[in-house]
């Protein structure tokens, strides 16, 4: 690489710590988009697990498959993956109701107007067809079936998005290969001690139990809970959440797949002290019960994900122990943490592996490559805390909006105290079905839409100009929407014709 003076920059040495996903994404990206700028050198240890127990996705990570030059079968069978469209949470605004949160849109806007601010008017006006029957993602998610949208032409079959459902166990491994065939060096080893420059404090070297000595120019702690490297060396403080998300455990456990067709989308029910996934995969299905510990024990949530499970169970129930939070800066000197190592927010919205690859994007973006600048890690630490304090914003929401009085957990959760920055959002909906509105981030106004109509938040009006409009013509126009999207879906294959269609593909190539 060349500097401004035309001289040329020695190759940063990047050392990332742990293996698993947030490690291999990390080495693999890095490898990929900052060839001839940084060498990368990964250390993980067998000894020490990765949390992997199946993973639901957002559909940013199509855009990092992609970005590494993979194909999409390819990735899909040599993860066992299968699609997902969005979402199905049943039990939550109150027991026996479902939505399905998607990928995509609703409706189409008319002149600046939010759709859900027309059907709001027709839902006054008697009508009482729920918003997803609006939602290509949500019907399609309902039939069970699957086509790659069509971009081409602005159709209804533009209008939705989707992402993977896939296996960790495999994912990790699948990217080791292609990151070591690319020049990641990978060492087999456990870390003994950390070597800090005398002068600065920063990381100097890994000293590994293997006898050896690593040292580097950036030190990538992906390392898991144990932040070895950010929070354990470098001293950053934890920020924790639990106050509002007090779901402080997972109970774990694999089954059999059913017979008949794979949902094409992650289900999560609200259980009595939280909630459970369930995951479709192609060789199995994921199951999970998130639960507070100081409302049932481990022993009880092992038993009720036993007897909710639909198929045989494939192991014993795994226990994950985690806390909901974030380090208050995740670059420290010349150590950047991605991943647990940096916070955690519980899987409920399938953010884990998105987080993952935002800090990795803005890594890219910002990478130290003429030396470390405290401009570039003040504005790292800003984008990371940006995606992490709206994520638990969102998250927070799905258990206050509830009208559940049958437990103490589901008491706690409904009257307990906001963080400002909800509070206002929930103030702007319920006033005028207003959605706050950001350029950056993730979930923007159609998810919002999703869970505040989903669990039962009907804001007071709507915006006038929806009633602009006449009403036989609004009428029309929305039986001619759903009848559209009625058809688009009923022409698609089923998901798992669609799956084996691509397998064919992938074999005959």
């Amino acid at each position: 690489m060349t500097g401004v003076d035309g001289g040329m920059i020695p190759r940063t040495r990047v050392v990332v710590l742990g293996g698993g996903t947030a490690g291999w994404m990390t080495a693999a990206a890095l490898i990929r988009h900052l060839d001839g700028i940084a060498d990368v050198h990964l250390i993980e240890s067998a000894e020490i697990g990765i949390v992997g127990v199946g993973e639901a996705t957002l559909p940013h990570v199509r855009e990092f498959v992609t970005g590494l030059g993979i194909d999409e079968a390819a990735f899909m069978a040599a993860t066992n993956a299968t699609f997902k469209l969005g979402i199905d949470f049943q039990d939550f605004g109150a027991i026996g109701e479902r939505y399905i949160h998607p990928f995509g849109t609703y409706g189409q806007d008319l002149a600046g107007v939010g759709f859900h601010h027309f059907w709001l008017r027709a839902q006054a006006a008697g009508a009482n067809a729920p918003i997803g029957t609006y939602s290509m993602g949500v019907r399609m998610a309902e039939a069970r079936r699957f086509a790659i949208p069509d971009l081409s032409d602005g159709s209804i079959a533009s209008t939705y998005g989707y992402a993977y459902q896939f296996d960790a166990t495999r994912f990790g491994p699948f990217l080791r290969d292609y990151a070591v065939t690319r020049g990641v060096v990978r060492t087999e080893a456990k870390v003994v001690e950390v070597i800090r420059h005398g002068d600065s404090g920063d990381v100097a070297a890994l000293r590994l139990d293997n006898g050896s000595v690593i040292e580097g120019d950036l030190f990538v702690d992906c390392s898991g809970f144990r932040s070895l490297l950010l929070g354990e060396t470098m001293g950053a403080a934890w920020e924790d959440w639990s106050g509002w998300l007090p779901c402080d455990r997972a109970a774990a456990l694999p089954c059999t797949s059913p017979p008949g067709e794979i949902e094409p989308y992650t289900r999560a029910v609200a259980m009595p002290a939280g909630w459970r996934w369930r995951i479709p995969l192609q060789h199995r299905v994921g199951n999970g019960y998130v639960f507070s510990s100081s409302h049932v024990s481990e022993d009880e949530a092992c038993a009720a994900i036993l007897g909710a499970v639909e198929g045989k169970p494939l192991a014993d129930p795994r226990i994950l122990r985690f806390r909901a939070g974030r380090r208050r800066e995740s670059w420290v000197g010349n150590v950047v943490a991605i991943g647990l190592a940096s916070g955690f927010l519980e899987p409920l919205e399938s953010t884990s592996i998105y987080l993952v690859q935002m800090a990795i994007t803005r890594l890219i973006d910002l990478f130290p490559a003429d030396g470390m600048h405290d401009a570039d890690r003040a504005e790292f630490n800003r984008l990371v805390d940006m995606e992490y304090d709206r994520i638990r914003d969102f998250l927070i929401l799905h258990y206050n909006a509830t009208r559940r009085t049958d437990s103490d957990f589901w008491n706690h959760v409904r009257t307990m105290a906001l963080p400002d920055s909800l509070a206002d959002k929930l103030d702007l909906w319920r006033r005028a079905g207003r959605v706050s509105k950001y350029g950056e981030g993730l979930f923007f106004e159609p998810s919002w839409i999703a869970v505040y109509l989903g669990q039962g938040i009907v804001p007071d009006a709507y915006d006038p100009r929806a009633d602009l409009p006449p009403a036989a013509g609004l009428k029309a126009a929305l039986g001619g929407l759903e009848r559209e999207i009625e058809a688009t879906v009923a022409r698609m294959p089923g998901h798992r014709a669609y799956l084996e269609k691509e397998a064919e593909r992938l074999a005959a190539a």
